[in-house]
């Protein structure tokens, strides 16, 4: 214990400046540096042993990206806002992607955890993941399949809005076939 006492002082000092884990500090009555471990620590196993952790995934991919997007777009600056731009058109294509390839990706050991990883690094300013896939190879998809995406989104809008407009007439005979019935049943609980 002696061995590991200035380590623990260390992120004890470092711990002080979260005012939430001094409230529950108090609350508990466990010192809050230990409070921290337990939490890292459930966290860690959490992601090796895949225990909600694509849940995890999805919360740190949103969070901080989209709390960081707004700050760029409040901001006078452009070039944080193009690197948050950046950063969900890369996610956008890994989650369109990651969708065709789930049921072999659910057999992959510890993927989560490379997810998480991967994450991370597309996301941190120090490291400009994103930015760096972009640059290399899928901006230069986007480009020479711009026009076909933009027909295929097209047809899938036209087809969206006929089968809206199927569903909606589908309703409507549905409901006045209902008004005919109640209307038939109410005429003849009128004549007992």
């Amino acid at each position: 214990m002696e061995a590991i006492e200035p380590h623990l002082k260390q992120l004890r000092s470092k711990l002080d400046s979260v005012p939430q884990l001094s409230s529950v500090e108090e609350l508990t009555g466990v010192p809050k540096e230990f409070l921290f471990l337990a939490a890292s620590t459930l966290a860690l196993l959490s992601v090796l042993l895949g225990v909600g952790v694509g849940s995890l995934c999805s919360l740190i991919g949103f969070a901080y990206p989209t709390l960081a997007s707004f700050r760029a777009i409040e901001t006078k600056q452009k070039g944080d806002d193009t690197q948050w731009l950046i950063y969900w058109t890369v996610y956008a294509f890994f989650s369109v992607l990651e969708t065709f390839v789930d049921y072999v990706l659910y057999f992959v050991p510890f993927y989560y955890a490379f997810k998480l990883a991967f994450l991370v690094w597309m996301m941190l300013p120090q490291t400009r993941g994103a930015e760096f896939l972009y640059n290399s190879f899928l901006r230069q998809v986007l480009k020479s399949n711009e026009s076909r995406i933009d027909s295929a989104i097209g047809r899938a809008g036209r087809s969206a809005s006929g089968i809206a407009g199927e569903a909606a007439g589908a309703a409507a005979e549905v409901a006045a076939a209902g008004v005919v019935a109640g209307t038939q049943a109410l005429a003849g609980a009128k004549k007992d």
